[in-house]
Order: C-alpha cells, then sequence, then structure tokens
C-alpha cells in the first residue's frame, strides 16, 4: 500500500508497552469514581438543606408560638403582672411555666416581665419568710420534681438575664447599694433567694447551674463590670453578685452536698481565679474561699488534674494579664491567708505547692527586687549550648508582677515551709509517714526550686535559712535516703519530676543554695566548736553525698550541655529534667567549694574525702582535651580530682603555650641589665615596656653588682631564676609599702599604698605579673599571700569567716555584737568605719546616709557583714583589680580555677615544709666519674640530711637558682639534678676548692672531699657566701 499523504491513518504505537484498551479502561475507572464522588457530594448538600430547611422551619414554628403565649401570658396576668399573686408561685399555677417557655433574655418586654416577677417574688418572700411554702405549696414532697425544674430554670433565668444585659446596665452589675431598685440587683437578689442553703432544692438548682457553665457566665459580667468599680467604695460591703458566688462555691459535693464535680475547664478555679485581682472586686468572697476549707478542695482539684494548664485555662484577655498568672497571683494571696490560720491541713499546702509550682515555671521571671533594682537569677554556663526554643514571653503587668512578689514573702514561706514540714518526724517509720514526708518534701522543693528560678534570691534565701527548720528537715531527709538506700521514694510521689529521675535531685537544688546562705553568716565557733546548723559529721557525709552526687551527674549519667536563659521559662520546662540536674550540679559544685574552704581553715575532713572515686588515668588524659566531658568536670568541679593531677594538667597547660611560643622565642628574647642595689626600679621600668607576647617570652637577666661591674655567669635560666626570688624578696618587703602583713605573718595589699607610692597601682600591676611570670615558668617563690587576698586572683568575694585571718580583735568585736543579748541602741553604734593609715584617721560611711543610722538589734546582721566587706574587699579593691590584671597577662583565668586559696599558695611557693633529700636523691644524675654507691656521694647526701632547714633551702637556690622544689617532687626538676666531679685529682689544692654550680643546668660541681667535716664545711660557706654568680 502506498503513501497517500494522509498522516490521520498511522498507526499510535505506545511505547510505555500498553495496549490502548488497557489505557481506555484506566480512563473509564477514574471518570466513574469521579463521577461517584459528584453524586455523593449532592446527596450530602441535598441532606444537609434539609435539615437546615427543618431547622429552620421548627424554629420559626417554636418562635411563633412562644409569641402566641407571650400574648396569652400577657393577657392572662398583665403587661407588668399586674394581675399575679402568691399563688402564681404555686406547683398549681401555669404562670412560671409559662414565663419560662416564651422567656428570651434578649428580648426587652421579657427581660422587664422577668424583672417585675422577680421583685413580686422578693417582696413576697420578704412578707411571708416561707419560700419553701411559696414555691411548693402545702406538699412540696410530693410535687418536688416539678418545683425543683421550675425553681433552677427561673434562677438561671435571672442569671442569664443579667449576662446578656450586662453592657446596657454594666454600673449596676457589681454595686454594692443592696438597697437599690435597680433591675440587675432584682435579678440578682432573686437567685440569692432560690438557692439559700437551706432550701430543700438548693443542691439540685446549683448543680444545674453548674451544668450551663455559671462560672463562665460570671467572669464574662465580672470583666464587664469591672471597668465601673473604681470610683466606688467597697469597704465592707458585699455586692449582690459576691454574695451569689459564695453561695454557689460553697457547693463542693462534700458533707451533704450532692453537687456533683464538674469539669475543671468551667470550675471557680479556671473561669473565676483567673480574673486579675478577684480578691480586690470580692473581698468577702475571699474570706468565704479561705475560711470554709473551699481552698482546700479546689486545690486538690487542680493538684490531681492530668490536663495542662493550656488546656483547663480560658483564653487570656491580654499578653500582660495571662491566665496562669492571674491565677498564681490570686491563690498566693488566699493561700497566704490559709497559712496562717491555726492547724492548717499539711495536704493543702502539698497541693497549693504542687499546682504553684506549674503555674511558677512558665512565668516570666520578676526582675525587680525590693530596693528596685532590675536583675536577674543567672542560671547559665560560659560554654553551654543555648536552649530557647520557645516563642518569646510577653512581660507580665507591673501590678500583676508586684501581686505574686509581695505575696511571696518572708512570711508566706515561712509559713509554708511550718505547714509542709510540721507533721513530719525524724523517728517516723510506718510506710504511710513516709510516703507523706516524701511528698511533702517533693512538693516544698519543686516549688522552691521554680521560685529561685522566678524570684530575686536576696529576699527568699535569708528567711529559709534563719526563720524556717529547712535546712535541718531536708538534711535528715537526705540522710534517711542516703543511709537506707531509699531515694526512690521521693521518685515516686514527685508529680515534678518523671520516675526515673534520681530522687536526690529536688532535695539538693533546694538544699545547697540555702545551706550555703547560711554558711555566709555562720561564724567560725558556731561551725567548728558548737556544730550548727549541722554536726561535723553529718558534714562529713554531707560531703560524701554531695560528691557521688556529681559524679553521677557530671560523668556517669550526664545530660547534654545546654544553656538555660531565665527569660523564657518555657524552654525550662519543656526541658524540666536537664535543668533540675543541670542546677543541681552547679549549686552542689558551689557548696563543695565552700565547705572544702571551710576545711582548709580548720580541717575536719581528710582532703581526698572531696575527691571522686572514679578519677583514673583515662578520665586525666581526657582533661587534657578541651570540650570534652572530663574538661569540662575539672571547670566546674575541680575538687573531684586530686591536687596532684591539677598540678600536672596545669604543667601540661603551660608546657603547651610554651611550646607554641618556642618556634620564635629567639625573636622574642628580652635581655635586662639589673643593677642589685637598685633591683626593683630597674625591674620595673624594664618589665613594664614588655608586651603580652614578650613576657611569654625567654627573659634573660645580667646582674650588674654594688661596683658596677656585671657578674660573671652567663644566664641560661639560673640567673632569672635568682632574679625571681630577689625581685619578689624586695617587692613584697614590708618596708617598701605596697603590702602589709597579718598577724601570721601572711601578705595582703597595703589599703594605703596611695599615700607612699604616687605609682602604686602600675607597681601593682608589675607585681602581678611577677607572680604570673614565677608561675608561667615554674618558678617557687617564697610569697606567704593572705587567704582572703588570694581569693581576689580568683574574683571571688570575702565573707566575715575570712576576717580573723586579717584582723582577729576586729572579729571578735563584731561576733560579740552578733551575740550581745542587750538593747545595741545604747552602744552608740551608727553605720560608719574609722579607717587608720599611717597615723591618719578618716570617717567612711558604710551605706548612704550610714552616720544617722544607728546599728540596733533588728539591723546588727547587716552592719557586721558591712564591716566585714569594707575591710576585706573595699579598702583592697583597687589594689587587687590591678594586681590581677598583670597576673592574668600571664595566667589565665580558666587555670588559677581548677585550684582553691589553699592550693594557690602551694603553686606560687610550693610547701613550707623542708624538701625531701630521699626523693632529690632518688632523682639525681653523675657524672665526672661520680656514681651512686660513690663514697662521696654517700658523704654528701649524709651531709645534706645533717643540715637545718634553713640551709637545706639555701642550698637548693645554691645549685637550682629557687629556694624551692618543684611542687610535683624532684622528679619534675628540668634538668634532672646532677652532681660531677669537680678535680680530676684528689691533691691537697684541688681539695681546697669550694663546691659550685651551674644554676642553668641544676649542676653541683663537687670536689671528692675526703671526710663529712670538710664537706660539711665547704658546702655551708659556699651556700651562705651570697656572692651571686661571682662564685661561679
Amino acid at each position: 500500500m502506498f503513501f497517500s499523504g494522509d498522516p490521520s491513518n498511522r498507526r499510535r504505537v505506545d511505547l510505555g508497552g500498553r495496549s490502548s484498551k488497557e489505557r481506555d479502561r484506566k480512563k473509564l475507572l477514574e471518570q466513574a469514581r469521579l463521577e461517584r464522588n459528584k453524586r455523593s457530594w449532592m446527596r450530602q448538600q441535598n441532606s444537609a438543606a434539609l435539615i437546615i430547611q427543618k431547622c429552620f422551619r421548627g424554629r420559626k414554628v417554636v418562635k411563633a408560638e412562644r409569641g402566641k403565649a407571650r400574648v396569652q401570658f400577657y393577657t392572662t396576668y398583665g403587661k407588668h403582672c399586674e394581675r399575679v399573686d402568691r399563688q402564681c408561685f404555686g406547683p398549681d399555677s401555669d404562670f412560671l411555666r409559662e414565663l419560662q417557655y416564651f422567656f428570651s433574655p434578649r428580648n426587652v418586654s421579657d427581660f422587664s416581665t422577668l424583672v417585675e416577677t422577680c421583685r413580686l417574688l422578693s417582696q413576697f418572700a420578704k412578707d411571708s419568710g416561707d419560700i419553701l411554702k411559696l414555691f411548693g405549696g402545702s406538699d412540696y414532697s410530693s410535687k418536688h420534681a416539678l418545683v425543683n425544674y421550675r425553681v433552677e430554670r427561673l434562677a438561671y433565668a435571672c442569671i442569664q438575664a443579667v449576662h446578656h444585659n450586662r453592657y446596657q446596665f454594666k454600673d449596676q452589675l457589681l454595686s454594692t447599694s443592696l438597697d437599690s431598685g435597680s433591675s440587675i440587683n432584682i435579678l440578682l437578689k432573686a437567685a440569692v433567694l432560690l438557692i439559700d442553703p437551706k432550701l430543700p432544692w438548693s443542691c439540685k438548682t446549683v448543680s444545674y447551674l453548674l451544668q450551663q457553665n455559671i462560672y463562665r457566665i460570671f467572669r464574662e459580667v465580672v470583666f464587664t463590670g469591672k471597668e465601673c468599680l473604681k470610683s466606688e467604695g467597697r469597704v465592707g460591703k458585699a455586692s449582690l453578685m459576691e454574695t451569689l458566688l459564695a453561695l454557689v462555691i460553697a457547693h463542693t459535693s462534700q458533707g451533704h452536698c450532692v453537687c456533683p464535680d464538674i469539669d475543671l475547664q468551667w470550675s471557680f478555679a479556671s473561669q473565676v481565679l483567673t480574673i486579675p485581682f478577684v480578691w480586690q472586686i470580692f473581698p468577702y468572697l475571699k474570706e468565704i474561699y479561705v475560711l470554709r476549707e473551699l481552698c482546700q478542695h479546689y486545690l486538690h482539684n487542680m493538684a490531681t488534674s492530668t490536663l495542662s494548664y493550656e488546656k483547663v485555662l480560658p483564653v487570656d484577655i491580654s499578653a500582660e494579664f495571662p491566665g496562669y498568672a492571674c491565677l498564681l497571683g490570686n491563690l498566693l494571696e488566699a493561700v497566704g491567708v490559709a497559712l496562717s490560720r491555726p492547724a492548717c491541713p499539711n495536704d493543702m499546702a502539698i497541693d497549693f505547692a504542687t499546682v504553684a509550682t506549674l503555674l511558677l515555671e512558665v512565668l516570666p521571671p520578676i526582675k525587680t527586687s525590693k530596693n528596685g533594682i532590675s536583675e536577674e537569677n543567672s542560671v547559665v554556663g560560659d560554654d553551654d549550648i543555648i536552649i530557647n526554643d520557645a516563642p518569646a514571653v510577653v512581660p507580665l503587668s507591673k501590678e500583676l508582677e508586684k501581686q505574686i512578689s509581695n505575696a511571696i514573702d518572708p512570711r508566706f514561706l515561712l509559713q509554708l515551709t511550718n505547714v509542709l514540714f510540721g507533721s513530719s518526724s525524724p523517728g517516723s517509720s510506718s510506710k504511710d509517714k513516709i510516703n507523706k514526708e516524701a511528698a511533702a518534701v517533693a512538693a516544698a522543693c519543686s516549688f522552691l526550686h521554680v521560685t529561685f528560678t522566678i524570684l530575686p534570691l536576696e529576699r527568699i534565701m535569708t528567711v529559709l535559712a534563719y526563720r524556717t527548720e529547712l535546712v535541718s528537715v531536708l538534711w535528715n531527709f537526705m540522710k534517711r535516703c542516703h543511709e537506707n538506700q531509699n531515694w526512690s521514694c521521693l521518685s515516686a510521689v514527685s508529680p515534678y519530676l518523671p520516675g526515673d529521675a534520681f530522687g536526690w535531685l529536688l532535695p539538693l537544688v533546694v538544699f545547697c543554695p540555702v545551706y550555703k546562705h547560711m554558711l555566709m553568716i555562720v561564724d567560725n565557733e558556731e561551725f567548728y566548736e558548737q556544730e550548727k546548723p549541722l554536726s561535723l559529721n553529718d558534714i562529713r557525709l554531707l560531703i560524701v553525698i554531695l560528691r557521688q552526687a556529681l559524679w553521677q551527674i557530671l560523668w556517669l549519667n550526664p545530660v547534654a550541655p545546654m544553656k538555660f536563659t531565665t527569660t523564657n521559662t518555657l524552654s525550662l520546662k519543656k526541658h524540666r529534667v536537664e535543668f533540675v540536674q543541670y542546677r543541681a550540679s552547679v549549686v552542689a559544685s558551689e557548696l563543695l567549694s565552700q565547705l572544702q574552704d571551710w576545711n582548709n581553715r580548720r580541717q575536719f575532713a581528710h582532703p581526698s574525702n572531696f575527691h571522686a572515686d572514679g578519677v583514673n588515668d583515662h578520665f586525666i588524659s581526657q582533661a587534657m582535651i578541651e570540650n570534652t566531658r572530663a574538661y569540662d568536670i575539672l571547670k566546674q568541679a575541680p575538687f573531684l580530682v586530686p591536687f596532684t593531677s591539677r598540678v600536672k594538667l596545669f604543667t601540661s597547660q603551660l608546657a603547651a603555650i610554651k611550646e607554641r611560643h618556642g618556634s620564635h622565642a629567639l625573636f622574642n628574647r628580652s635581655n635586662f641589665k639589673i643593677r642589685r642595689d637598685h633591683i626593683l626600679e630597674d625591674a620595673f621600668s624594664q618589665l613594664s615596656t614588655l608586651t603580652e607576647e614578650d613576657l611569654r617570652g625567654v627573659i634573660r637577666v645580667t646582674f650588674v653588682n654594688e661596683f658596677g661591674v656585671e657578674e660573671a655567669g652567663i644566664d641560661g635560666g639560673g640567673i632569672f631564676k635568682d632574679f625571681m626570688e630577689n625581685i619578689t624578696r624586695a617587692a613584697f618587703d614590708m618596708q617598701y609599702g605596697l603590702f602589709k602583713e597579718t598577724i601570721d605573718h601572711l601578705l595582703y595589699p597595703n589599703p594605703g599604698s596611695g599615700m607612699i607610692h604616687e605609682q602604686h597601682l602600675q607597681f601593682f600591676h608589675f607585681l602581678g605579673i611577677i607572680v604570673g611570670k614565677a608561675m608561667f615558668e615554674g618558678i617557687l617563690v617564697d610569697i606567704p599571700f593572705a587567704t582572703f587576698f588570694l581569693s581576689k586572683l580568683k574574683q571571688k568575694h570575702n565573707y566575715l569567716n575570712d576576717l580573723p585571718s586579717l584582723d582577729p580583735e576586729l572579729y571578735r568585736h563584731l561576733i560579740f555584737l552578733k551575740r550581745y543579748e542587750g538593747d545595741l541602741a545604747e552602744l552608740e553604734l551608727y553605720f560608719v568605719i574609722v579607717n587608720n593609715e599611717f597615723g591618719e584617721q578618716t570617717t567612711e560611711e558604710l551605706i548612704p546616709g550610714g552616720k544617722n543610722i544607728r546599728v540596733v538589734n533588728d539591723n546588727v546582721i547587716t552592719f557586721i557583714h558591712l564591716v566585714a566587706n569594707h575591710r576585706l574587699n573595699t579598702q583592697i579593691r583597687q589594689q587587687s583589680s590591678h594586681f590581677l590584671r598583670g597576673f592574668q597577662q600571664l595566667i589565665q583565668k580558666d587555670w588559677i580555677d581548677m585550684f582553691n586559696e589553699h592550693e594557690l599558695q602551694l603553686l606560687i611557693s610550693g610547701s613550707v615544709d623542708g624538701f625531701d633529700v630521699d626523693d632529690l636523691r632518688s632523682n639525681t644524675n653523675y657524672a665526672g666519674g661520680y656514681h651512686r654507691e660513690h663514697y662521696v656521694i654517700d658523704m654528701f647526701w649524709d651531709v645534706l640530711k645533717s643540715f637545718t632547714l634553713e640551709n637545706q633551702h639555701k642550698f637548693l637556690k645554691f645549685v637550682t637558682g629557687c629556694s624551692r622544689g618543684p611542687l610535683l617532687g624532684f622528679k619534675y626538676l628540668e634538668p634532672l639534678f646532677c652532681i660531677q666531679r669537680a678535680a680530676g685529682s684528689a691533691s691537697e689544692e684541688a681539695l681546697e676548692r669550694l663546691p659550685t654550680s651551674a644554676t642553668c643546668m641544676n649542676l653541683l660541681k663537687l670536689p671528692p672531699y675526703r671526710s663529712k667535716e670538710q664537706m660539711e664545711q665547704k658546702l655551708l660557706y659556699a651556700i651562705n657566701a651570697e656572692a651571686g654568680f661571682d662564685l661561679s
């Protein structure tokens, strides 16, 4: 067949391999499905239209029938109820049935009819005084169902009418003018009469009202009427709305009441207590709520609810007045009154603490303290991940914030803790008592933990530490749980944390900060002698508990590092367990660090008690690497790691820095010429010109003697060591005036240094560099610093307990004031302190206007701490600050934070004890023919052991340039100590030579003396000659 030129006859080929029949079949099925769905949709539309039409026709018919009934009602009883008498309210009359059939609160004439009906009701009730007979007739019992039905609907109609017409009559809604004949008052008065608790239908009527969500109606009415409250006085008066509410809330399904509990979402707590400042609107209602034990009932319902507050509370009226915050403020005010009542139930306090914890948890932090200073509790770590994955929280209204912060005052906390812990007894052993105590501890700790996060701590800690038994109760509970291994009893009853969380977390996050605050004011005699507030045995056990808890949190079961910000508390709620665990690690670390400070002042526990059991070589190797878990532990809780291990880590960090600078050390080498008789001035002028980079480099020193001649010897490190010892001896000499001595001969900055040296602050900066350089180079210098000054290197604050090391007499006087039982006003003391520097007395106020503020019994504790703060911190602030700046040019803060003040002194000066001669002997090399068993070597070690401690240190300086040995022993002396034979022969001339040294090589050149006497004589002469480096 030939091509005709018509392409339409070409055969279509499906490259997919499908036939056209198959394609047409799928298309047909799809089309059929669409048409079927369309027909179904049309049927649904028609059905819906029929229902709508049926409903509309039904309503239209009902409306018409109600209209007819209304006309018939007016014909029978009159449009204004002119023909209504007492009998019309009885069960045999159709008056109420007809009225309730056609009544609509939106209809103006119906509203007027209902008002007139209620007016007549009040009048008839007043005349006869028998509401029961008015509605029930002579035989209520036989017709009680009908009567109850009419009464409950009449009561609801009254409230409904008030609600629908609230905007028209908003000035009357909350009026306290009870004698007023206003429509709203008439309706509310009728509702009050109908639900009188003495009437048999009271519970049935209130049950019906509750089913109609009556509290939601009350809420909307109150919000409308609030606008007109400001100009009306309310003292001593209760509005009818308030009276009506008081009658309704009394129905709690308890006792003889048969009203069922309603959904929490429509309850009094959710709908009414979330109205801002509701007790200001209804002060009488507050008394009813508290005194009739309604508070306990509603709190229990909230505490046992499984729904979150977001699903229960109504929509917020505004971002500044969220419902949960309004509920919290109103609960706090009411519970504050309830707690002050005698025999307040423990269960109520537990329920309140449970509810308040959940509400406080989402509250934005309250940043304003009593004195108006803006502050915010910091719960942030330096290197943690930011957790802020919740939407931004709008700050609360200042009035609402003030309501909450004022409610949680010292008195409230005192009462709450007393009620919570009032029933707990140390000897309780039955299971029920243990569970009840655990529930009280869990509730109290949850509430206080969240409170610490939200409110300024200054308002909370003092009352918890000194006016409650919180520390002793919590400690006894923790002690029993630890000894019986029964921490799970707390996890089982705590609604705040899941059951698998550590049971000791909540007690620790509360106990640690409160006890730490208490230790700030406890004096040495109370702590060590009187053993208050805890005995020393208890403190030893506490150290074990804290140490184990920290190790568990930080190493065995760590959470991902997080940075929690309290500006968004919703994120804290989302990561609740992580945040509690983080806070426990922080506060436990702080308390253990403080207990270690007390142990350093006067040892009551072995230092190893603070070390974690699991620290091993693997942990130490990990701690050397940044951003590892072990490294983070070392930063947060260094005391868990033994001191020697931390020193090794410190030296390894220094070695890493030196190695980094080693590649260009030749170019950064600095050469100083120092006159021995002007060592301080020369060093100050030359060292002050160096940059931080140069300071970390090599410094070589050439000494010039008193004759102006350069001393012999090339500085390979030994001369620099000698320079460091001499410069520190000169600069820290009290005669120079920069430092003073305590009674224990410990050094601290002279507060009056500015009166001696014009450039005193620059000198302190220079001395900080000197001490930092000595530590950087591993040179131990004999500078015994006072502990309170070493605290400044760690940027810590000093407290009263540090004062004895500075001024024991002043400390005794302050303690005398603290324990004075008479009237302190008689002593004529004021908030001023007298400074006496170089015979010049100046008076300084401790607080603004202090010269006019007398010290009395109420403020003596504040006075004591202000005096201690002035002496320990304020007076030396400038000098310490400049010293620290110089010190940190070479030594980073992170390195120093690994050590406490006692350990820091060891890093600077080493041990005050004599060095271990046996340790030096076991780490000594020999050269020039000497060996370990040589008779001259045996004599040498015998002679060295016989030296006094002073001469041993002089010998060490003679051979190494430093009078102190390495902190970790002579194994770490670089290079190792070496004894070399000095004379090739044992001739008389050779034996008359003195021993010499090369301090840069830690080398002693020792002639082969024949006797111990000769060797001792030559050695003593050499080490006491003080000939500088000319002797070499």
